[in-house]
């Protein structure tokens, strides 16, 4: 069981991070490879403001790095395990899924 107010915080970052569909993108394409920003907004089909500001959330999380490239910026993982817990909670969520081991999952679409 979780008590220590770090690691509830370290977690609640995390999630916030990932309730944002377009964070959740960004994080997926980076785990695949660094990228710049404008090359990710181009990917994601999004404008580079709006990218900005989901880098900033991610970066404020602790989750993405900057790494001066000449006169570029490229963002990466802050942490390669990242990818990997990625990776993890994919393969979790996608069990319980397939379980369906939510009572209430048809009904109420909790799950």
């Amino acid at each position: 069981m979780l008590t220590v107010a770090p690691d509830i915080e370290v977690l609640a970052r995390f999630g916030r991070a990932l309730a944002d569909p377009i964070r959740c993108r960004i994080l997926l394409a980076l785990r695949e490879a660094p990228a710049y920003p404008a090359d990710l907004a181009d990917v994601l089909g999004i404008s580079r403001t709006r990218l900005s500001n989901h880098l900033a959330c991610l970066r404020d999380c602790g989750l993405v790095v900057t790494v001066p490239d000449g006169r570029r910026t490229r963002y990466e993982l802050a942490d390669e395990r990242l990818g990997h817990a990625l990776d993890d909670l994919r393969a979790a969520v996608v069990a319980v899924e397939t379980d369906r081991t939510c009572a209430e999952a048809g009904d109420k679409g909790c799950c």
